[in-house]
Protein backbone atom coordinates (compact mmCIF):
# COMPACT_ATOMS: atom_id res chain seq x y z
CA UNK A 1 0.00 0.00 0.00
CA UNK A 2 1.55 3.64 -0.71
CA UNK A 3 1.94 5.55 2.44
CA UNK A 4 0.73 9.26 2.95
CA UNK A 5 1.37 11.83 0.94
CA UNK A 6 2.20 15.59 2.14
CA UNK A 7 -0.01 17.74 0.17
CA UNK A 8 0.30 21.75 0.18
CA UNK A 9 2.50 24.12 2.16
CA UNK A 10 0.00 23.82 5.47
CA UNK A 11 1.10 20.59 6.13
CA UNK A 12 -1.87 18.60 5.45
CA UNK A 13 -1.70 14.90 4.54
CA UNK A 14 -4.24 12.98 2.04
CA UNK A 15 -3.75 8.82 1.98
CA UNK A 16 -3.11 8.49 -1.68
CA UNK A 17 -5.19 5.84 -3.41
CA UNK A 18 -4.71 1.71 -2.20
CA UNK A 19 -4.94 0.95 -5.95
CA UNK A 20 -5.15 3.70 -8.17
CA UNK A 21 -6.46 1.61 -11.09
CA UNK A 22 -9.29 2.17 -8.73
CA UNK A 23 -8.90 5.08 -6.64
CA UNK A 24 -12.08 5.01 -4.71
CA UNK A 25 -12.38 1.78 -3.77
CA UNK A 26 -10.68 0.05 -0.69
CA UNK A 27 -10.53 1.16 2.92
CA UNK A 28 -7.66 1.58 5.31
CA UNK A 29 -7.41 0.73 9.20
CA UNK A 30 -8.23 -2.89 9.58
CA UNK A 31 -8.17 -6.06 7.83
CA UNK A 32 -11.60 -8.22 7.80
CA UNK A 33 -11.31 -11.58 8.24
CA UNK A 34 -15.23 -12.50 8.09
CA UNK A 35 -18.57 -11.45 6.82
CA UNK A 36 -21.77 -12.53 7.76
CA UNK A 37 -24.76 -11.55 5.30
CA UNK A 38 -28.41 -11.84 6.39
CA UNK A 39 -30.09 -11.21 3.30
CA UNK A 40 -33.73 -10.63 2.52
CA UNK A 41 -35.06 -10.35 -1.29
CA UNK A 42 -38.03 -9.64 -3.00
CA UNK A 43 -38.01 -11.17 -6.52
CA UNK A 44 -40.88 -8.97 -7.88
CA UNK A 45 -40.42 -5.80 -6.26
CA UNK A 46 -36.49 -6.23 -6.78
CA UNK A 47 -35.83 -5.11 -3.15
CA UNK A 48 -32.91 -6.43 -0.78
CA UNK A 49 -32.80 -6.08 3.02
CA UNK A 50 -29.80 -6.85 4.78
CA UNK A 51 -27.86 -6.86 7.87
CA UNK A 52 -24.06 -7.55 7.77
CA UNK A 53 -21.42 -7.87 10.44
CA UNK A 54 -17.81 -7.45 9.41
CA UNK A 55 -15.47 -8.96 11.92
CA UNK A 56 -11.62 -7.62 11.49
CA UNK A 57 -8.62 -6.21 13.11
CA UNK A 58 -7.76 -2.90 13.57
CA UNK A 59 -4.19 -1.90 11.85
CA UNK A 60 -3.72 1.68 13.63
CA UNK A 61 -5.71 3.62 16.00
CA UNK A 62 -7.79 5.65 13.59
CA UNK A 63 -11.24 8.16 15.16
CA UNK A 64 -13.23 5.97 11.58
CA UNK A 65 -13.32 3.34 9.87
CA UNK A 66 -14.65 3.81 5.99
CA UNK A 67 -16.50 0.92 4.22
CA UNK A 68 -17.00 0.87 0.42
CA UNK A 69 -21.45 0.55 -0.06
CA UNK A 70 -23.66 1.72 -2.75
CA UNK A 71 -25.91 4.77 -2.18
CA UNK A 72 -28.81 2.90 -3.83
CA UNK A 73 -28.87 1.43 -0.49
CA UNK A 74 -29.98 2.90 2.34
CA UNK A 75 -28.41 2.66 6.24
CA UNK A 76 -30.40 2.58 8.81
CA UNK A 77 -28.42 1.33 12.42
CA UNK A 78 -24.59 0.64 12.82
CA UNK A 79 -22.86 -0.78 15.45
CA UNK A 80 -19.56 -1.12 16.85
CA UNK A 81 -18.37 -3.86 18.85
CA UNK A 82 -21.97 -4.28 20.13
CA UNK A 83 -22.33 -0.95 20.85
CA UNK A 84 -24.28 2.14 18.63
CA UNK A 85 -21.87 4.13 16.81
CA UNK A 86 -21.17 7.52 18.19
CA UNK A 87 -21.75 8.52 14.44
CA UNK A 88 -22.18 7.62 10.52
CA UNK A 89 -22.30 8.82 7.59
CA UNK A 90 -22.69 7.77 3.72
CA UNK A 91 -21.91 9.50 0.87
CA UNK A 92 -20.21 9.04 -2.28
CA UNK A 93 -19.92 5.03 -1.81
CA UNK A 94 -18.54 5.49 1.32
CA UNK A 95 -20.00 4.37 4.18
CA UNK A 96 -17.61 6.09 7.31
CA UNK A 97 -18.30 5.01 10.95
CA UNK A 98 -17.13 6.29 14.16
CA UNK A 99 -16.75 4.43 17.09
CA UNK A 100 -17.84 5.59 20.35
CA UNK A 101 -14.48 5.00 21.54
CA UNK A 102 -11.66 4.77 19.79
CA UNK A 103 -9.75 1.25 19.14
CA UNK A 104 -6.64 0.05 19.92
CA UNK A 105 -4.20 -1.12 17.45
CA UNK A 106 -5.03 -5.03 16.76
CA UNK A 107 -7.97 -4.46 18.43
CA UNK A 108 -11.07 -6.12 17.52
CA UNK A 109 -13.30 -4.26 15.43
CA UNK A 110 -16.89 -5.99 14.80
CA UNK A 111 -19.48 -3.57 12.76
CA UNK A 112 -22.91 -4.28 11.95
CA UNK A 113 -24.44 -2.55 9.27
CA UNK A 114 -28.57 -2.77 8.59
CA UNK A 115 -29.61 -1.82 5.18
CA UNK A 116 -32.31 -1.83 2.56
CA UNK A 117 -32.58 -0.71 -0.65
CA UNK A 118 -33.50 -1.36 -4.84
CA UNK A 119 -29.91 -2.66 -5.38
CA UNK A 120 -28.71 -1.59 -8.91
CA UNK A 121 -25.01 -2.10 -10.48
CA UNK A 122 -22.21 0.11 -9.72
CA UNK A 123 -21.68 2.17 -12.94
CA UNK A 124 -17.66 2.30 -14.05
CA UNK A 125 -15.36 2.66 -16.80
CA UNK A 126 -15.79 -0.87 -17.68
CA UNK A 127 -19.68 -0.87 -17.93
CA UNK A 128 -22.34 -1.95 -14.74
CA UNK A 129 -21.15 -4.61 -12.58
CA UNK A 130 -22.32 -5.37 -9.23
CA UNK A 131 -26.06 -6.71 -8.47
CA UNK A 132 -28.53 -6.85 -11.81
CA UNK A 133 -32.33 -8.09 -12.13
CA UNK A 134 -33.31 -10.80 -14.62
CA UNK A 135 -36.02 -11.42 -16.05
CA UNK A 136 -37.05 -13.56 -12.85
CA UNK A 137 -34.38 -13.37 -10.34
CA UNK A 138 -31.11 -11.28 -10.15
CA UNK A 139 -27.61 -12.14 -10.66
CA UNK A 140 -24.28 -11.02 -9.34
CA UNK A 141 -21.34 -10.03 -11.36
CA UNK A 142 -19.39 -8.15 -9.35
CA UNK A 143 -15.50 -7.91 -11.35
CA UNK A 144 -14.03 -5.41 -10.38
CA UNK A 145 -15.58 -3.17 -8.00
CA UNK A 146 -19.54 -4.20 -7.99
CA UNK A 147 -19.53 -5.93 -4.72
CA UNK A 148 -20.80 -2.45 -3.04
CA UNK A 149 -23.66 -2.86 -4.77
CA UNK A 150 -24.69 -5.03 -2.13
CA UNK A 151 -23.00 -5.19 1.15
CA UNK A 152 -20.96 -3.17 2.57
CA UNK A 153 -17.64 -4.12 2.46
CA UNK A 154 -13.19 -3.29 2.42
CA UNK A 155 -13.94 -4.08 -1.75
CA UNK A 156 -9.94 -4.66 -3.19
CA UNK A 157 -9.27 -8.09 -3.83
CA UNK A 158 -6.07 -7.90 -2.02
CA UNK A 159 -8.32 -7.96 0.81
CA UNK A 160 -10.10 -11.77 1.54
CA UNK A 161 -12.16 -13.20 3.77
CA UNK A 162 -14.80 -16.10 4.67
CA UNK A 163 -18.17 -15.67 4.49
CA UNK A 164 -21.46 -16.83 5.58
CA UNK A 165 -24.22 -15.86 3.25
CA UNK A 166 -27.64 -16.42 4.38
CA UNK A 167 -30.56 -15.63 1.80
CA UNK A 168 -34.45 -15.58 2.39
CA UNK A 169 -36.59 -15.25 -0.60
CA UNK A 170 -39.56 -16.45 -2.41
CA UNK A 171 -39.87 -20.66 -2.11
CA UNK A 172 -40.28 -21.16 -5.45
CA UNK A 173 -36.90 -19.93 -6.58
CA UNK A 174 -33.70 -21.66 -6.11
CA UNK A 175 -30.45 -19.53 -4.58
CA UNK A 176 -26.75 -20.20 -5.21
CA UNK A 177 -23.57 -18.54 -3.04
CA UNK A 178 -20.15 -19.20 -2.70
CA UNK A 179 -19.09 -22.26 -0.78
CA UNK A 180 -21.33 -25.04 0.98
CA UNK A 181 -25.42 -24.89 1.37
CA UNK A 182 -25.39 -25.74 5.33
CA UNK A 183 -28.55 -25.08 6.20
CA UNK A 184 -32.15 -25.21 3.46
CA UNK A 185 -35.28 -23.81 5.73
CA UNK A 186 -38.70 -23.47 4.14
CA UNK A 187 -41.51 -21.54 5.85
CA UNK A 188 -44.66 -21.51 3.87
CA UNK A 189 -43.97 -19.14 0.62
CA UNK A 190 -40.40 -18.23 2.00
CA UNK A 191 -37.14 -20.37 2.20
CA UNK A 192 -33.90 -19.62 3.71
CA UNK A 193 -30.81 -20.42 1.96
CA UNK A 194 -27.55 -20.24 4.44
CA UNK A 195 -23.80 -21.13 2.77
CA UNK A 196 -20.48 -21.23 4.51
CA UNK A 197 -17.38 -20.09 2.27
CA UNK A 198 -14.77 -21.22 4.68
CA UNK A 199 -11.59 -20.36 2.17
CA UNK A 200 -10.97 -16.42 2.13
CA UNK A 201 -12.35 -14.60 -0.97
CA UNK A 202 -12.38 -11.31 -2.51
CA UNK A 203 -15.15 -9.40 -2.53
CA UNK A 204 -15.92 -9.41 -6.01
CA UNK A 205 -16.16 -13.07 -5.86
CA UNK A 206 -18.90 -13.15 -3.41
CA UNK A 207 -21.69 -13.93 -5.81
CA UNK A 208 -25.72 -14.81 -5.50
CA UNK A 209 -27.50 -16.42 -7.66
CA UNK A 210 -31.57 -16.59 -8.10
CA UNK A 211 -34.13 -17.74 -10.56
CA UNK A 212 -36.31 -20.90 -11.62
CA UNK A 213 -33.57 -23.27 -11.63
CA UNK A 214 -33.08 -26.90 -10.80
CA UNK A 215 -30.09 -28.30 -8.91
CA UNK A 216 -28.03 -31.68 -9.91
CA UNK A 217 -24.56 -33.54 -9.12
CA UNK A 218 -23.25 -33.12 -13.05
CA UNK A 219 -20.75 -35.90 -12.06
CA UNK A 220 -20.38 -38.46 -9.43
CA UNK A 221 -16.82 -40.03 -11.37
CA UNK A 222 -15.42 -36.47 -11.61
CA UNK A 223 -12.28 -36.07 -9.14
CA UNK A 224 -14.08 -32.58 -7.67
CA UNK A 225 -17.92 -33.08 -7.00
CA UNK A 226 -19.38 -30.55 -9.78
CA UNK A 227 -22.94 -29.38 -9.89
CA UNK A 228 -25.67 -28.09 -12.30
CA UNK A 229 -27.82 -25.16 -11.34
CA UNK A 230 -30.09 -24.31 -14.20
CA UNK A 231 -33.51 -23.99 -16.00
CA UNK A 232 -34.92 -27.43 -16.90
CA UNK A 233 -35.90 -26.67 -20.16
CA UNK A 234 -32.08 -25.89 -21.11
CA UNK A 235 -31.01 -29.54 -19.62
CA UNK A 236 -30.84 -31.02 -22.66
CA UNK A 237 -28.01 -28.57 -23.95
CA UNK A 238 -26.64 -28.15 -20.82
CA UNK A 239 -25.63 -32.18 -20.91
CA UNK A 240 -24.27 -31.78 -24.19
CA UNK A 241 -22.69 -28.86 -24.17
CA UNK A 242 -20.95 -29.50 -20.81
CA UNK A 243 -20.21 -33.18 -20.87
CA UNK A 244 -16.56 -32.54 -21.02
CA UNK A 245 -16.33 -30.40 -17.71
CA UNK A 246 -14.90 -33.80 -15.54
CA UNK A 247 -12.35 -34.59 -18.66
CA UNK A 248 -11.60 -30.76 -18.03
CA UNK A 249 -10.99 -30.89 -14.31
CA UNK A 250 -8.70 -33.75 -14.71
CA UNK A 251 -6.79 -31.85 -17.09
CA UNK A 252 -6.28 -28.66 -15.25
CA UNK A 253 -5.55 -30.74 -11.75
CA UNK A 254 -2.64 -32.90 -13.87
CA UNK A 255 -1.41 -29.32 -14.93
CA UNK A 256 -2.24 -26.51 -12.22
CA UNK A 257 -1.82 -29.24 -9.27
CA UNK A 258 -5.00 -30.10 -7.04
CA UNK A 259 -8.23 -28.12 -7.25
CA UNK A 260 -8.53 -25.19 -4.24
CA UNK A 261 -11.88 -26.13 -3.25
CA UNK A 262 -14.47 -28.24 -2.00
CA UNK A 263 -16.95 -28.61 -5.13
CA UNK A 264 -17.23 -26.53 -8.51
CA UNK A 265 -20.82 -25.41 -9.57
CA UNK A 266 -22.14 -23.93 -13.18
CA UNK A 267 -25.47 -21.67 -13.03
CA UNK A 268 -26.58 -21.51 -16.25
CA UNK A 269 -29.02 -18.29 -16.00
CA UNK A 270 -32.80 -18.54 -18.00
CA UNK A 271 -31.26 -14.86 -19.42
CA UNK A 272 -28.28 -14.37 -22.42
CA UNK A 273 -25.77 -13.03 -20.95
CA UNK A 274 -22.88 -11.37 -22.82
CA UNK A 275 -19.97 -13.33 -21.24
CA UNK A 276 -19.43 -15.93 -19.01
CA UNK A 277 -19.24 -14.57 -14.83
CA UNK A 278 -16.31 -16.62 -12.58
CA UNK A 279 -17.03 -16.37 -8.81
CA UNK A 280 -15.38 -18.36 -6.23
CA UNK A 281 -16.23 -21.80 -6.57
CA UNK A 282 -18.86 -20.75 -9.27
CA UNK A 283 -19.33 -20.00 -12.84
CA UNK A 284 -22.27 -18.38 -14.16
CA UNK A 285 -23.25 -18.98 -17.96
CA UNK A 286 -26.01 -17.31 -20.25
CA UNK A 287 -28.55 -19.91 -21.63
CA UNK A 288 -27.25 -18.45 -25.04
CA UNK A 289 -23.82 -20.26 -24.06
CA UNK A 290 -25.52 -23.20 -24.31
CA UNK A 291 -26.27 -23.97 -27.83
CA UNK A 292 -26.24 -27.31 -28.39
CA UNK A 293 -23.08 -27.62 -30.19
CA UNK A 294 -20.32 -27.10 -27.41
CA UNK A 295 -19.66 -23.55 -29.18
CA UNK A 296 -18.87 -22.22 -25.59
CA UNK A 297 -16.49 -25.04 -24.57
CA UNK A 298 -13.00 -23.01 -24.62
CA UNK A 299 -15.26 -20.50 -22.62
CA UNK A 300 -16.28 -23.21 -20.07
CA UNK A 301 -12.27 -23.98 -19.81
CA UNK A 302 -11.58 -20.33 -19.26
CA UNK A 303 -13.62 -20.07 -16.37
CA UNK A 304 -12.69 -23.26 -14.53
CA UNK A 305 -9.21 -22.65 -14.89
CA UNK A 306 -10.04 -18.89 -13.00
CA UNK A 307 -10.76 -21.30 -10.32
CA UNK A 308 -6.72 -21.43 -9.84
CA UNK A 309 -6.07 -18.31 -11.50
CA UNK A 310 -7.64 -15.24 -9.81
CA UNK A 311 -10.14 -16.75 -7.29
CA UNK A 312 -7.51 -19.31 -5.20
CA UNK A 313 -4.71 -16.47 -6.65
CA UNK A 314 -5.95 -14.09 -6.52
CA UNK A 315 -3.58 -10.50 -7.39
CA UNK A 316 -3.60 -7.82 -5.05
CA UNK A 317 -3.29 -4.72 -7.68
CA UNK A 318 -5.28 -4.62 -10.51
CA UNK A 319 -2.40 -3.70 -12.74
CA UNK A 320 -1.61 -7.61 -12.70
CA UNK A 321 -4.70 -8.57 -13.95
CA UNK A 322 -2.85 -10.47 -16.74
CA UNK A 323 -2.54 -12.81 -14.06
CA UNK A 324 -5.83 -13.72 -14.06
CA UNK A 325 -6.89 -13.73 -17.75
CA UNK A 326 -3.13 -14.43 -19.58
CA UNK A 327 -3.23 -18.14 -17.02
CA UNK A 328 -7.33 -18.35 -18.05
CA UNK A 329 -6.80 -17.48 -21.55
CA UNK A 330 -3.67 -20.04 -22.02
CA UNK A 331 -6.02 -22.83 -20.04
CA UNK A 332 -8.13 -22.63 -22.92
CA UNK A 333 -5.39 -23.60 -25.54
CA UNK A 334 -4.12 -26.23 -23.32
CA UNK A 335 -7.92 -27.37 -22.99
CA UNK A 336 -7.74 -27.80 -26.72
CA UNK A 337 -4.30 -29.49 -26.65
CA UNK A 338 -5.40 -32.14 -24.62
CA UNK A 339 -8.21 -32.81 -26.54
CA UNK A 340 -7.51 -33.47 -29.70
CA UNK A 341 -8.17 -29.90 -31.19
CA UNK A 342 -5.34 -27.36 -32.29
CA UNK A 343 -2.13 -27.01 -30.84
CA UNK A 344 -1.39 -24.63 -28.05
CA UNK A 345 1.31 -23.61 -30.46
CA UNK A 346 -1.01 -23.62 -33.40
CA UNK A 347 -3.21 -21.28 -31.75
CA UNK A 348 -0.50 -19.39 -30.61
CA UNK A 349 0.85 -18.76 -34.02
CA UNK A 350 -2.38 -17.56 -34.69
CA UNK A 351 -3.15 -15.49 -32.27
CA UNK A 352 0.15 -14.03 -32.88
CA UNK A 353 -0.87 -12.87 -36.63
CA UNK A 354 -3.61 -11.37 -35.11
CA UNK A 355 -2.35 -9.43 -32.42
CA UNK A 356 0.37 -7.96 -35.00
CA UNK A 357 -2.49 -6.40 -36.99
CA UNK A 358 -3.91 -4.23 -33.78
CA UNK A 359 -2.41 -0.98 -32.48
CA UNK A 360 1.08 -1.70 -29.77
CA UNK A 361 -0.17 0.82 -27.15
CA UNK A 362 -0.63 -1.40 -24.40
CA UNK A 363 1.92 -2.60 -21.48
CA UNK A 364 0.86 -6.31 -20.25
CA UNK A 365 2.10 -5.96 -17.13
CA UNK A 366 0.59 -2.44 -16.27
CA UNK A 367 -2.52 -1.94 -18.83
CA UNK A 368 -4.06 1.42 -17.36
CA UNK A 369 -7.83 1.42 -16.20
CA UNK A 370 -9.33 1.84 -19.32
CA UNK A 371 -7.30 -0.84 -20.87
CA UNK A 372 -7.05 -3.23 -17.81
CA UNK A 373 -10.30 -5.61 -19.54
CA UNK A 374 -8.91 -5.30 -23.23
CA UNK A 375 -9.06 -8.48 -25.02
CA UNK A 376 -5.08 -8.02 -26.04
CA UNK A 377 -4.75 -8.44 -22.01
CA UNK A 378 -6.13 -12.09 -22.47
CA UNK A 379 -4.31 -12.72 -25.67
CA UNK A 380 -1.05 -11.49 -25.17
CA UNK A 381 -0.87 -12.88 -21.67
CA UNK A 382 -1.08 -16.00 -23.30
CA UNK A 383 1.42 -15.65 -25.59
CA UNK A 384 3.64 -14.40 -22.60
CA UNK A 385 2.92 -17.98 -20.79
CA UNK A 386 3.69 -19.90 -24.16
CA UNK A 387 6.67 -18.23 -24.79
CA UNK A 388 7.88 -18.82 -20.96
CA UNK A 389 7.14 -22.94 -21.79
CA UNK A 390 9.22 -22.80 -25.22
CA UNK A 391 12.16 -21.07 -22.55
CA UNK A 392 11.84 -23.69 -19.63
CA UNK A 393 10.29 -26.85 -21.81
CA UNK A 394 7.01 -28.60 -20.67
CA UNK A 395 8.43 -30.29 -17.78
CA UNK A 396 9.69 -27.02 -15.88
CA UNK A 397 6.84 -24.82 -16.93
CA UNK A 398 4.44 -27.04 -15.98
CA UNK A 399 6.27 -27.79 -12.25
CA UNK A 400 6.60 -23.74 -12.36
CA UNK A 401 2.49 -23.88 -12.53
CA UNK A 402 1.58 -26.38 -10.23
CA UNK A 403 4.39 -24.90 -7.56
CA UNK A 404 2.67 -21.28 -8.25
CA UNK A 405 -0.44 -22.94 -7.17
CA UNK A 406 0.81 -24.62 -4.07
CA UNK A 407 3.42 -21.93 -2.81
CA UNK A 408 -0.12 -19.01 -3.17
CA UNK A 409 -2.52 -21.21 -2.50
CA UNK A 410 -6.01 -18.70 -1.36
CA UNK A 411 -3.36 -15.95 -1.39
CA UNK A 412 -2.37 -13.11 -3.33
CA UNK A 413 -0.12 -12.40 -5.55
CA UNK A 414 1.95 -10.09 -8.06
CA UNK A 415 3.78 -10.48 -11.05
CA UNK A 416 7.32 -9.78 -9.48
CA UNK A 417 6.30 -13.44 -7.11
CA UNK A 418 5.61 -14.95 -10.68
CA UNK A 419 8.76 -13.90 -11.88
CA UNK A 420 10.91 -14.87 -9.06
CA UNK A 421 9.69 -17.98 -8.90
CA UNK A 422 10.09 -18.83 -12.38
CA UNK A 423 14.15 -18.06 -12.13
CA UNK A 424 14.29 -21.08 -10.28
CA UNK A 425 13.38 -23.11 -13.19
CA UNK A 426 16.27 -22.58 -15.39
CA UNK A 427 20.00 -21.54 -15.38
CA UNK A 428 19.62 -18.89 -17.98
CA UNK A 429 18.03 -15.50 -17.59
CA UNK A 430 14.78 -14.00 -18.53
CA UNK A 431 14.91 -10.49 -17.90
CA UNK A 432 15.08 -10.14 -21.40
CA UNK A 433 11.87 -12.26 -22.01
CA UNK A 434 9.99 -10.75 -18.92
CA UNK A 435 11.30 -6.88 -20.38
CA UNK A 436 10.31 -7.95 -23.82
CA UNK A 437 6.46 -9.02 -23.12
CA UNK A 438 5.38 -7.51 -20.13
CA UNK A 439 6.84 -3.70 -20.53
CA UNK A 440 7.13 -3.21 -23.80
CA UNK A 441 4.42 -2.00 -26.03
CA UNK A 442 5.57 -3.63 -28.90
CA UNK A 443 4.88 -7.39 -29.81
CA UNK A 444 7.69 -9.46 -29.67
CA UNK A 445 8.28 -12.45 -32.07
CA UNK A 446 7.30 -15.80 -30.83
Amino acid sequence: MKQRTAVGTGGKFYEAPIDPYLPQVGNRGYRVSRYELDLTYKVASNRLSGKATITAATTGIRPRFSFDLSQALAVSKVSVNGARAAKYTHQRGKLTVTPSQKIPTGGALSVTVQYAGTPKPVRGPWGEVGWEELTEGAIVASQPNGAASWFPCDDHPSSKASYQISVTTDSPYHVVANGALVRKQIRASHTTWVYEQSEPMASYLATIQIGPYERRRVSDSAPVPMNAVLPQRLRTRFDHDFARQPEMMETFIRLFGPYPFAEYTVVVTDDDLEIPIEAQGISVFGANHCDGRRGSERLVAHELAHQWFGNSLTLGSWRDIWLHEGFACYAEWLWSESSGGPSAQEIADQVHRTQAGLPYDLVLGDPGPSLMFDDRVYKRGALTLHALRGELGDDNFFDLLRQWTAKHRHGTVTTEEFTDLAAHFTDRSLRSLWDAWLRETTLPSL
